[in-house]
């Protein structure tokens, strides 16, 4: 146990002996009320019964003041110097957390009001015997009791320093070793931390799905664009044209929806939500975004055939930004992994559902057939954006090729 260590545990137990002293006068005043004999400030005896006497009242704080337990841990893990750490407190305010803290509490103030008591006590004293030697008023001084031989007084008091030591060093290492238990997480606040985690991966998996979602078709889409565009660059100077202001179009919109995404991973939508006033392009949407997808789409070479049975305006804002976001996975996993193939495109409304339905055709490259729309990530972030609202997605292969259905609560 390093010097330092020592040095801030002491420190930490005077803070309790600090703490009990509002205890300590309380009792000392009621006893001589009760008692005009009684003269606790100046009485040994008496002063231990009222630290006796001042412990039950410290244990009852924390059971009536919860907030102990917040200022206690703070405490504990700036000065004693818990092996391990110590985690922060929780927001447990059962009475089980509180009995607790209510044991930590008592076993603080009492041990600490002791090495305080001590801390006062001995250094004077150490002095005295290491000056007696050297100091002829004090060898013949009447001590009673405490008298020694002067040989014998600075070894004593050398002694006495390091017991002093030696018990604030014990004293705190008790505290040290008691904090995990008296002080650590209980079960309530281990399943809140819990539950935070699994809300913070959430909001992370949320956010890498837009990402994942948005940037994905947009340089899928440019990829295609481009190599269309250099393929002719000399034959059809209209094409290409055409494919530049596709792909300006397509990285505009990527951009305007990447600044959305960024906006919520640096927490500014606190406040206020995703389509108000915050300064950034609102969350895409089938009514609003829909035919500028599926233009992109075409831009890039792939023959999409829409039919929209639905009315998309009318249709709740989750749903659509979730739908507007399937659609768009689909539509680029389609350019991926499948090229220029045709598309079919069908979005219902039925039973109480939004149905989405995405079949495209499997490539020919030179009589073998190529892979087919898959994906990988792309394909559990739409699963998870279905059952995020209560609903299920699923792809594989058809007889045409491959087919995405998704279904949505409406």
């Amino acid at each position: 146990m390093s010097a330092g260590v020592v040095r801030l545990r002491w420190a930490h137990l005077l803070l309790g002996g600090a703490l009990l002293m509002p205890y300590f006068l309380l009792v000392s005043v009621a006893l001589q009320v009760a008692d005009h004999d009684v003269d606790t400030f100046r009485s040994l005896g008496w002063q231990v019964v009222a630290y006796l006497l001042a412990l039950p009242l410290v244990a009852v704080t924390p059971l009536a003041f919860p907030m102990v337990r917040t200022l206690e841990t703070s405490a504990a893990q700036a000065l004693c110097r818990v092996p391990g750490g110590l985690p922060p407190a929780g927001r447990d305010r059962s009475w089980p957390a509180r009995r607790r803290t209510a044991g930590w509490f008592t076993l603080h103030v009492g041990l600490g009001a002791l090495v305080s008591g001590a801390t006062l006590a001995v250094p004077p004293m150490a002095v005295v015997l290491l000056a007696t030697p050297f100091w002829r008023e004090l060898r013949e001084r009447d001590w009673g009791l405490l008298a020694v031989p002067a040989w014998i007084a600075p070894p004593l008091g050398l002694a006495l320093l390091a017991g002093l030591t030696a018990a604030a060093a014990a004293a705190g290492l008790l505290l040290a070793r008691a904090a995990p238990a008296l002080l650590g997480p209980t079960p309530a606040d281990r399943l809140a931390a819990a539950e935070e985690r699994a809300a913070d991966l959430a909001r992370r998996n949320r956010l890498a799905r837009e990402l994942h979602d948005s940037v994905g078709h947009a340089l899928s889409a440019v990829t295609l664009q481009a190599s269309a565009a250099r393929r002719v660059f000399d034959r059809d100077p209209e094409f290409v044209r055409e494919a530049l202001a596709a792909i300006e179009g397509t990285t505009r919109s990527a951009v305007a929806e990447l600044d959305t995404v960024l906006g919520l991973l640096r927490q500014e939508d606190a406040a206020v939500g995703p389509d108000s006033g915050s300064g950034r392009a609102p969350s895409p949407g089938l009514a609003r975004d829909l035919d500028a997808l599926l233009a992109r789409t075409r831009a890039a070479g792939a023959t999409v055939v829409a039919d929209v049975a639905a009315d998309a305006a009318a249709l709740p804002g989750p749903v659509s930004r979730e739908a507007y976001r399937i659609v768009q996975e689909g539509l680029g996993n389609v350019l991926r992994h499948a090229g220029r193939v045709p598309v079919r495109l069908r979005i219902t409304v039925a039973d109480g559902e939004l149905g989405i339905v995405l079949e495209n055709d499997v490539p020919e490259t030179g009589g073998t057939t190529a892979p087919v729309a898959g994906g990988g990530s792309g394909l559990r972030g739409i699963a998870e954006r279905a059952r995020l609202l209560g609903g299920a997605a699923e792809a594989g292969p058809c007889e045409q090729g491959w087919r995405l259905t998704a279904r949505l609560p409406l």
